[in-house]
C-alpha cells in the first residue's frame, strides 16, 4: 500500500498553496477550519482527516488522488497506482476512526474520575446537613453535560452549517440557541471544548462552593444560592459564545 510521507504532503501542500496565493489563514477560512490545522500540514505534525480531501483539493485545484501522491499527475495512471491510492485513503479513514475510539475511551476515564470526586464532594456536604435539592439539580445538569460533551457531541457539524448562518443546534436531546452567533466547523471544535470544560468544573466546584458559603457566609445563604445559578449558566454561555465568535 502506498504510504503519505508527511513531510512531502506538508511541502506539496504549501507549494500549492502559494501558487494560488493564499496565506494559511485565508485557506484555513476556505475550508472553515482553524490556520493552527493548516500549519500543522505544513510541518508535518498530522495529516488531514478524510473528510477534509476532497475540499482540500477543490480549494487548491487538484484532484484527490494527486493531493495523495503529492505530485501533479497525468491521466494514465495504472490500475495498480489507483488501488494504491483508494488503499490509502481507507487507511486515513481507518486511522481518524481509531483516533476517535480512543479519545472517547480517554474521555470516560475523565468521567468516571469526575463522578467518583463528586460522590466524595457530596458526602462531605451531606454531613455539614447541606444536601438539597438545588445542589443536586447542579450536579445532575453538569453530568448530563459532561455525558455530551465528552462522549456524545459530534466532531463535525453537517456541511450546511458551513453554508448557511445558523444560530440553533439540535442533536437528540440536546437544544441550543446563541443569538448572533452562527455555528459552523470552524468554531464548533472550540464550542465542545468550553462545554468540557464548563460540565467538568461545574461538577465538582459547586459542592465546594455550598460547604465554602456555609463555613465562611452562612448569613448570605439565599444570596448565594442565586449567585451560584447565575454564575452556572453565564459560565457555559459567556465562553461559548465568546470563543463561537472567535472562530466564526
Amino acid at each position: 500500500m502506498y504510504e503519505i510521507d508527511k513531510e512531502k504532503f506538508g511541502s506539496f501542500v504549501a507549494q500549492l498553496r502559494k501558487e494560488k496565493g493564499y496565506t494559511q489563514k485565508e485557506l484555513a477560512e476556505r475550508l472553515f477550519i482553524s490556520a493552527k490545522a493548516v500549519s500543522k500540514w505544513e510541518t508535518a505534525v498530522n495529516l488531514p482527516d478524510t473528510a477534509m480531501l476532497m475540499p482540500l483539493a477543490e480549494v487548491l485545484d487538484i484532484s484527490v488522488t494527486e493531493l495523495l501522491l503529492c505530485k501533479r499527475t497525468e491521466n494514465n495512471m495504472s490500475v495498480n497506482q489507483v488501488e494504491d491510492v483508494v488503499k490509502t485513503a481507507i487507511a486515513l479513514s481507518d486511522d481518524s476512526r481509531q483516533r476517535s475510539v480512543q479519545s472517547k475511551k480517554h474521555n470516560i476515564a475523565v468521567i468516571a474520575i469526575l463522578v467518583f470526586t463528586v460522590i466524595i464532594e457530596l458526602v462531605m456536604v451531606g454531613a455539614r446537613n447541606l444536601l438539597n435539592d438545588d445542589i443536586l439539580t447542579f450536579e445532575v445538569i453538569a453530568f448530563v453535560a459532561c455525558i455530551y460533551f465528552f462522549i456524545l457531541a459530534k466532531e463535525k457539524l453537517p456541511a450546511y452549517y458551513d453554508e448557511n448562518r445558523i444560530s440553533t443546534y439540535s442533536d437528540g436531546f440536546f437544544r441550543m440557541n446563541v443569538p448572533f452567533l452562527t455555528f459552523n466547523n470552524s468554531n464548533w471544535p472550540h464550542i465542545v471544548k468550553v462545554g468540557r470544560i464548563w460540565a467538568a468544573a461545574s461538577m465538582i466546584i459547586m459542592p465546594v462552593a455550598y460547604i465554602l458559603t456555609d463555613i465562611f457566609l452562612p448569613q448570605m445563604w439565599m444570596a448565594a444560592d442565586f449567585v451560584f445559578i447565575l454564575l452556572f449558566l453565564c459560565g457555559l454561555f459567556v465562553p461559548m459564545y465568546i470563543v463561537g465568535k472567535k472562530y466564526e
